[in-house]
């Protein structure tokens, strides 16, 4: 099955990045890319992603915040915040979001082993 993933930095090099790794994970799942959290619930919108993958620290709305509401506007979107700041308030801030937490620079196994989560938990929602 084929999915829609919404990345959402306002570092176009972490995108990339980021891009990058899910081509190589899954080349067949379609990337869509915002800079911030208004790009991003606008795009939200018009694609609805079952992934999205946001960055904490925007401009703006962080990336918890966004991810509330997006977690709110539809749960069962699968949603990661991606941060280098590692302390403890951000990860829970991020799990009570209702989304995982995945620590900055994100490796292509970190991101593997969250796709391979999503997909789990997708396949035993559809059953």
């Amino acid at each position: 099955m084929t999915y829609t993933v919404l990345i959402v930095d306002d570092s176009k090099l972490a995108r990339m990045s980021l891009a990058k790794a899910l081509s190589t994970l899954h080349p067949d799942w379609h990337r869509v890319e915002a800079a911030n959290a208004e790009e991003a619930l606008q795009r939200f919108k018009e694609r609805s992603p079952e992934v999205v993958i946001i960055d904490f620290n925007m401009p703006g709305k962080d990336g918890v915040t966004l991810a509330a509401e997006l977690h709110e506007s539809d749960p069962t979107t699968s949603v990661a915040v991606i941060s280098a700041n590692r302390q403890v308030g951000v990860i829970d801030r991020a799990e009570a979001a209702g989304a995982v937490f995945l620590a900055k620079p994100v490796t292509e196994k970190a991101l593997g082993d969250f796709l391979i989560s999503v997909l789990k938990k997708r396949r035993a929602g559809s059953e």
